[in-house]
């Protein structure tokens, strides 16, 4: 099986909502764009349905983040969503910012498998287990 070490890459603009009073992007709505970036990710495998499977879920665990330089009012983001780890209950992503090339917030973002029912944790479906091994750099 031969593995992608392509960084997946999603853009989005900013625009008056994202932004406080100064016209910077307010810093809880960089999590807003990770969110859509692995949203993408998920769907560029063939996920239509990212954030409810039959019977599971996937859910945020935990998030490090780390602010670089703010974003503006128009500045087109470049949000990366690159998997590091995978295990069969849960997997991890380093999630970039980017404007223009300039490294504007770093995320490692810990998500996990939970069952629709009860909210535990569950074994992913070995299918989507298998799918996402492939892109683990």
């Amino acid at each position: 099986m031969t593995k992608n070490t392509q960084v997946f890459s999603h853009q989005a603009r900013v625009y008056v909502e994202d932004t406080d009073a100064g016209g910077i992007v307010f810093y809880a709505n960089y999590l807003k764009y990770m969110e859509r970036a692995r949203t993408e990710f998920l769907r560029s495998l063939g996920y239509h349905k990212p954030a409810l499977f039959d019977g599971m879920q996937f859910v945020v665990r935990s998030v490090e983040l780390v602010y670089q330089k703010p974003a503006v009012l128009d500045d087109i983001l470049d949000i990366s969503a690159n998997l590091t780890k995978l295990s069969k209950v849960s997997f991890e992503m380093q999630q970039n910012i980017f404007r223009d090339g300039d490294l504007l917030v770093e995320a490692k973002v810990k998500i996990a498998c939970i069952s629709n029912d009860v909210k535990r944790p569950l074994a992913m479906p070995e299918e989507i287990h298998q799918t996402l091994k492939k892109y683990v750099c």
